[in-house]
């Protein structure tokens, strides 16, 4: 049976290849990035690009419509755009947490917000959080903004599954480990990770399908390696 599905941050790396997956498995995606393109160009059946930056709020109204006049319901919502910057703690200023946070946990927060309403009891609201975020976890230098944001939305998720545990749909949070992105490349030049983007999104699309049947309110820890 074909699920109707959100996706975040679907330009590159682990979103792009969710994207493909959830179309040749037959599912409806609704794919926001901020650049369309490399989805659009892929003309994949039952998917639809569509160009969101989850930091600028009036943005989201676009989603919504879509959601309301095409699908009504969303069974599966991953938040899985991140932004990354990588420097010195005293060189990090105010600006620069703002534009971390704005959409990787008031982005992500709003999102789920808007969406509540499409969802139903067996639906499930997948988070992509980061081992950085894990409380005890290794920490890196120069991740001061990006790691306490991955650790925000961990509380997040497991607040969610508390408030709406009663009729609402499932929440869950994946803490993942280095996985070879460009977003990594970015971050650590010449670091190789022991996952490839393909290798993830495959676990993150067999999750988000069948994981809420187990799990609810629960960070999972996807990592094979210390980072």
């Amino acid at each position: 049976m074909s699920k109707n599905v959100v996706i975040t941050g679907t330009s590159r790396g682990i979103g792009f290849e969710l994207v493909k997956m959830f179309s040749d498995q037959g599912h409806n995606v609704l794919a926001l990035s901020r650049n369309e393109k490399p989805i659009a160009e892929l003309k994949l059946k039952n998917v639809t690009a569509m160009a969101m930056d989850l930091s600028v709020a009036s943005q989201y109204d676009a989603v919504c419509d879509f959601v309301n006049t095409n699908w009504n319901a969303v069974d599966v919502l991953i938040n899985n755009a991140g932004v990354l910057i990588n420097k010195p703690f005293e060189a990090l200023d105010m600006s620069d947490f703002e534009t971390v946070y704005k959409t990787n946990v008031f982005g992500v927060a709003e999102l789920t917000r808007r969406l509540l309403g499409n969802m139903s009891s067996s639906s499930h609201v997948v988070t992509i959080s980061s081992m950085g975020g894990v409380q005890g976890s290794m920490k890196f230098p120069g991740l001061a903004a990006y790691s306490s944001s991955k650790a925000a939305v961990i509380t997040l998720t497991e607040l969610w599954a508390e408030e709406y545990k009663e009729n609402g749909p499932s929440f869950n949070v994946l803490a993942l480990g280095a996985v070879q992105t460009e977003m990594l490349e970015e971050a650590f030049p010449g670091y190789v990770a022991p996952n490839s983007a393909v290798s993830m999104a495959t676990y993150i699309n067999e999750f988000s399908l069948n994981g809420h049947a187990y799990f609810n309110g629960k960070l999972l820890q996807v990592s094979s390696t210390t980072p």
